[in-house]
């Protein structure tokens, strides 16, 4: 008997965003099935803050439509925000609250019940690694230890999909390993999308990358069919200055 087809989890149907005459992104389509990790890359500036914000319902795109699970984001943002957990660069934190508060109060706001809540509480303070900071004020914490708490408050409902934006920004590099540890293992049963310029991270854990310039989409398919020589970096230059060298041609 044949496995059943994997599910879709992540879907960007022609995704465009026009800031007056300005392309932020422009005909994104993509989709990304159960259970992959999926690394968004491309340099800074390429539009892929833009596409996220618009995959978690957070920017309204000028064409094109956003799935999650297969609930339009846009259409079913209360039942599709059911499913996601997103954690944007930079992830705004409650500095006066600890971790312990910024939790319990997500949680309320997630109208998740109090058994239920002190159950995900002790779930994501342990994969989270937050026991011995859960009564620190946020203010408090290094940047790695915040960054923790931010990935425990988009996993606090438990969601079928987690979307990162830069999530490894300003990290050590032993905060870094913890956190793309902490990815892999919730590869297993999530499906995860995380935006990068760096291109450690796409080898370090991702199945799949979809690469954006200039607010398009130049590849899609996994780093081995990316890489050049074994390299990702010449690909990324190639891709990247390709439309550069074509527009200093034309002038």
């Amino acid at each position: 008997m044949e496995d059943a087809p994997s599910r879709t989890m992540i879907e960007a149907r022609g995704l465009t965003k026009y800031y007056g005459p300005f392309v932020a992104t422009e005909n994104i389509s993509f989709s990304i099935p159960e259970g992959q990790i999926v690394a968004f890359l491309g340099p800074n500036g390429a539009g892929k803050t833009t596409t996220m914000k618009m995959l978690t319902g957070y920017l309204a795109p000028s064409a094109g439509s956003a799935h999650i699970a297969g609930l339009d984001v846009h259409k079913e943002r209360i039942e599709a925000s059911k499913r996601l957990g997103y954690l944007p660069e930079n992830g705004p934190l409650y500095q006066d609250m600890t971790p312990l508060e910024l939790l319990e109060f997500f949680g309320e706001a997630r109208e998740l019940g109090p058994r239920r809540l002190k159950d995900r509480i002790a779930a994501v303070r342990e994969l989270c690694a937050l026991e011995q900071v859960l009564d620190k004020p946020i203010s408090k914490l290094s940047r790695g230890l915040r960054q923790r708490v931010g990935l425990a408050q988009a996993l606090l409902h438990d969601p079928d999909v987690l979307i990162m934006d830069e999530p490894t920004a300003g990290l050590d590099p032993n905060q870094i390993r913890q956190f793309r540890e902490n990815i892999r293992n919730l590869g297993s049963e999530k499906t995860i999308l995380i935006s990068t310029h760096i291109l450690q991270e796409v080898d370090a854990i991702a199945d799949f990358v979809i690469f954006v310039h200039n607010g398009r989409m130049v590849f899609k398919g996994t780093p081995e069919e990316l890489k050049e020589d074994g390299s990702l970096e010449k690909p990324f230059y190639r891709l990247t200055e390709l439309e550069g060298a074509t527009e200093a041609q034309a002038l």
